[in-house]
């Protein structure tokens, strides 16, 4: 095998940008789709000359593929992804990579041949200044971490952009808001640079800036085990906005913000610490800067595919395994239970009870809002 033959479920705005991305790839063909549209299915089966499929599960059946990727809307991504498994496909799937931790846990046990390749598009693993972040974690040149503090709110989203789709920001449709659509990427990276935190307090406004039922704005707490603490800002509902990361660990002080190309440390000459201990009252320790170039974003989606094929064809380590998947829903999960119960959380959460509580709050809902399906019209966009 020289090249993966793809197969794409899910043919909405990211799956259609999958699309156009594959056709500058060398270790990857796309040579099947599948949407529920219809008109979808007829516009880019025609585009690229492949077979449509409204049916994905006559996509898993049809024996074009040896992988699948899918980019359906997040309920689906555990119900497709257990079937691709159990097909015996190798499987990508779109962040999250289920709704709640239940779920993932299901789609995780699924992938019971380690020949089978299983990964996740958490793209922004790729950016280099993320990279690097975590390299001088990891390599203890931070020394420990002592506070975290991010705040993303760039993700702006007007009234129109919720409108577009029924289950578009809706406890049924999406089960959450910008934590499980928006934030995914940023809570991935949360745990991939500084672990998973041992208790979450969240504060959740719930449709706050726009006709929703779910999350528009969350502000959380962070206790970790080693009694660092962290603050994680996000909302659809500011602009401009910011993307600010900021880390005080002992050894100094990490700026990183994505409107710049650089990030910033002052290191201290001695440590946090030390200087404590040895300093005169008023005497910080003396520090020196450091700026760090970032050179662009990454390969991002492209450079996670190209990744994904080489683990088929080649073995190559994964970017982005599936299976760490799971602590970025856990850690969605966590705010929003601690939002709805207006008390701090304790990580492991149960998945069964957050289940429980889904499903009823989905139940109970009584949300309506004013929708604009333009199906056709929205992916002639995308071609």
């Amino acid at each position: 095998m020289s090249t993966v033959r793809l197969g794409i479920i899910g043919l909405g705005n990211m799956g259609s940008s999958h699309c156009r991305s594959i056709q500058k790839m060398d270790n990857i063909t796309l040579t099947a789709v599948a949407d529920v549209s219809a008109a979808r299915c007829e516009k880019v089966g025609g585009r690229y000359e492949v077979p449509a499929f409204e049916d994905y599960n006559d996509l898993l059946n049809s024996k074009l593929c040896d992988a699948v990727l899918i980019a359906t809307p997040h309920y689906d991504h555990t119900t497709i992804g257990q079937k691709a498994l159990r097909k015996g496909l190798h499987v990508m799937v779109e962040k999250p990579v289920s709704v709640h931790k239940a779920d993932a846990e299901r789609l995780i046990k699924a992938h019971t041949n380690e020949a089978q390749v299983f990964a996740a598009m958490f793209n922004q693993r790729t950016n280099p200044g993320y990279q690097k972040i975590r390299e001088l974690i990891t390599d203890g040149s931070l020394g420990q971490v002592r506070r975290i503090q991010w705040t993303i709110t760039d993700w702006f989203r007007s009234e129109s952009y919720y409108a577009s789709g029924g289950w578009r920001a809706t406890w049924g449709g999406e089960g959450g808001g910008v934590l499980l659509n928006q934030c995914p990427h940023q809570l991935d990276l949360l745990q991939w640079m500084f672990g998973m935190p041992q208790k979450v307090r969240a504060f959740c406004n719930f449709g706050k800036y726009h006709n929703i039922e779910v999350e528009d704005e969350v502000t959380a707490y962070l206790e970790y085990e080693n009694g660092a603490t962290g603050v994680f800002t996000t909302t659809t509902g500011e602009a401009p906005g910011s993307n600010r990361l900021e880390v005080s660990a002992e050894n100094g002080f990490l700026v990183f913000d994505t409107s710049e190309a650089v990030i910033r440390i002052d290191w201290n000459e001695k440590s946090i610490s030390q200087a404590i201990v040895e300093n005169d009252p008023f005497e910080k320790p003396a520090t020196r800067r450091e700026e760090i170039p970032v050179d662009g974003e990454g390969g991002q989606h492209r450079e996670i595919l190209e990744n994904f094929a080489d683990a088929v064809l080649d073995g190559a380590a994964l970017i982005a395994p599936a299976g760490e998947g799971i602590n970025s829903v856990e850690l969605a999960n966590a705010m929003l239970l601690s939002g709805w119960t207006e008390k701090t959380v304790a990580l492991p959460i149960n998945a069964r009870g957050y289940e429980r509580r889904l499903k009823q709050r989905i139940a109970d809902s009584t949300f309506t809002k004013e929708v604009k399906e333009q199906v056709v019209e929205d992916m002639s966009s995308s071609f």
